[in-house]
């Protein structure tokens, strides 16, 4: 395939190197070592397509791809090891998701740190069941940036990409924050389930600079419960200016701003950090590739600790 990994060239030397330079495109998990990180595209939005969105997030990891390939390396001993997509071109998203699954348990099992590009936000089950693959004796803690809790139960048994949050929670105690949630976007028994289950949340309108202390407190508080984090970042909960090109728009959604950098900077320093992903960045519908830029920016952070 040709390589989304390119961008300008200032020379080897480990100074003046880009993030294309540091990547290596393998099918060989061996390679990876304690710290390296590796990252699969999900080219997958079947669940979208169940959920009754508005698909075309299967073509975004190649976009994000190249949205990341330009961004100077801040860390010298920065490596990442892409192993390519998990694809869903026959419908069967259970499958995807478990295969998505094996392939992130083998990366954490030989101390690798996990990237996943969405893809829509059925993604979360598969990586989340990779996690738990990886480390079924550890306590799993999730961070969920979303305008919705994704927490509908699934009918049929079948995964969308509005399920994610209800089936990880059939399978014992679910401990997750879930970050930038709106009134308008989840209804009343969603906000229910999230309350059955235990799901801790902070709305959309309480992240601002003078209240960032105490969101950063209830996230230590979730850290300080748990072994391992696992952060996923919806791009549907951003503003419309800023992420046209989602699935399900959010005209008032949160703005990557200091506030919310901030926050952001204080998950990903920490060491109990293992897996991070970003979902629903939908290239149809996306102006100047902005979504893709951003959601870039976001992984980004992680790669620059």
């Amino acid at each position: 395939m040709n390589s989304m990994w390119t961008g300008r060239n200032d020379g080897d030397h480990p100074l003046a190197q880009r993030v294309f330079q540091r990547v290596v495109e393998t099918e060989m998990y061996g390679l990876i070592e304690e710290g390296h990180f590796a990252l699969h595209g999900f080219a997958v939005d079947e669940g979208v397509k169940r959920n009754k969105g508005r698909v075309g997030a299967q073509a975004a990891p190649n976009i994000i791809r190249k949205n990341m390939s330009n961004f100077p390396v801040i860390q010298p001993s920065l490596k990442i090891f892409d192993f390519g997509d998990v694809r869903c071109d026959d419908g069967d998203l259970e499958y995807a998701q478990n295969e998505l699954a094996d392939k992130i348990k083998f990366v954490l099992k030989k101390g690798g740190k996990s990237l996943v590009l969405g893809g829509g936000h059925e993604v979360t089950y598969a990586h989340y069941s990779g996690i738990k693959k990886a480390f079924p004796d550890k306590t799993i803690g999730i961070i969920n940036i979303d305008a919705h809790f994704d927490n509908r139960e699934p009918v049929n048994n079948e995964s969308t990409s509005g399920t994610g949050f209800y089936q990880i929670a059939q399978e014992g105690e679910i401990n997750s924050l879930h970050i930038g949630i709106q009134k308008n976007s989840n209804t009343l028994l969603l906000f229910d389930t999230a309350h059955r289950y235990g799901m801790k949340y902070i709305m959309a309108d309480e992240i601002y600079s003078d209240n960032l202390s105490d969101i950063k407190s209830q996230i230590d508080a979730l850290f300080h419960r748990v072994n391992v984090v696992y952060l996923t970042i919806c791009m549907d909960t951003f503003n419309a200016s800023i992420a046209p090109g989602v699935s399900a728009l959010a005209y008032n959604g949160i703005f990557a701003d200091h506030s919310f950098l901030s926050i952001l900077q204080h998950i990903v320093k920490s060491k109990k950090l293992v897996a991070m992903d970003v979902a629903e960045v939908n290239p149809e519908f996306d102006e100047q590739e902005r979504t893709a830029r951003l959601a870039a920016s976001l992984l980004n952070e992680w790669l620059m600790i």
